[in-house]
């Protein structure tokens, strides 16, 4: 079979280690085979990246397996025409499978032209595609959570959201911590409304008369992510209040191209949306 890459590498890539096969076609004909085990490190990955270039090779070619290529296509990527080839068009014939003959075998396949190399888009859209995915995430989460606070209060009776357009408003979230910490009566509670919704505080008299349990509050607490070990804070947020968003914090480096997410565990849902979202507008001004 005709040969169409003179020097490619094939990569079998695991969470901790990458097998490289290096194939090099001689003039007369014959392979040179040469195969290395490296860790997945980013010191290892650039000991990878050295190696292939001082063996002057031109193309390497690896799975799409899980996320364990990414990091590898990017210390690799502009050095080399790398293809990320789909695992389903790398099978083997049935056999002794080892890491070594499963580098082997993409390393032949590249050579030989065998291989389809999945899209990759450049790296500005692999940024934004991370942080239009990971907005998405969020707004499903928070989403989830709000109906999951609303099935809440049906269980205990509250008719909150029968006579209140927007429970999770201004009005809604004062009445909404209120029934949590368990201090106020139905009347108190229905004082908190305000602007329009105060037209409403007979109805909201009735709709907050349910029979709200232990569990409920604690579950209440733990919805509205205010609990502080012993129970609910006493301070109860006003609108627009939330935790302080600095977008260079969140994402460093010039220009914002380097990006840093710790968003987990520190950010309320509506604070990290608004940090994507500032995000995604710079990065749409940068293109």
């Amino acid at each position: 079979m005709r040969t169409l890459v003179e020097r490619g590498c094939g990569l079998d890539v695991h969470q901790a280690t990458v097998v490289a096969c290096l194939l090099i076609v001689l003039k007369d004909g014959k392979v040179q085979k040469q195969v290395r085990t490296f860790g997945a490190t980013a010191r290892e990955l650039l000991s990878l990246r050295e190696w292939l270039l001082a063996e002057a090779c031109t193309h390497v070619a690896m799975e799409s397996t899980g996320v364990y290529w990414k990091p590898i296509y990017a210390i690799l990527e502009g050095a080399f025409e790398i293809v990320v080839a789909n695992a389903q068009h790398v099978k083997k014939v049935p056999g002794r499978k080892t890491d070594v003959k499963d580098a082997e075998w993409i390393a032949d396949l590249l050579c030989h032209g065998l291989l389809r190399s999945s899209f990759v888009p450049p790296k500005p859209i692999r940024e934004l595609r991370d942080l239009t995915r990971y907005r998405r995430k969020l707004v499903e989460s928070r989403s989830a959570e709000r109906n999951r606070l609303l099935k809440l209060l049906e269980s205990a009776n509250i008719k909150l959201a029968s006579v209140a357009t927007d429970v999770f408003g201004a009005s809604g979230r004062l009445m909404l911590h209120a029934l949590a910490e368990g201090k106020d009566t139905p009347q108190d509670m229905a004082k908190l409304a305000k602007q329009k919704l105060r037209d409403k505080i007979p109805q909201l008299e009735l709709a907050l008369e349910g029979k709200v349990e232990g569990h409920h509050r604690v579950i209440g607490c733990l919805l509205l992510r205010e609990n502080r070990g012993a129970g609910c804070s006493s301070t109860r947020p006003k609108r627009g209040d939330g935790l302080p968003v600095n977008t260079n914090l969140l994402f460093g480096g010039e220009n914002g191209t380097n990006i840093h997410l710790f968003l987990f565990g520190i950010l309320s849902h509506r604070s990290a949306v608004a940090a994507l979202d500032s995000r995604l507008l710079l990065h749409n001004a940068d293109d």
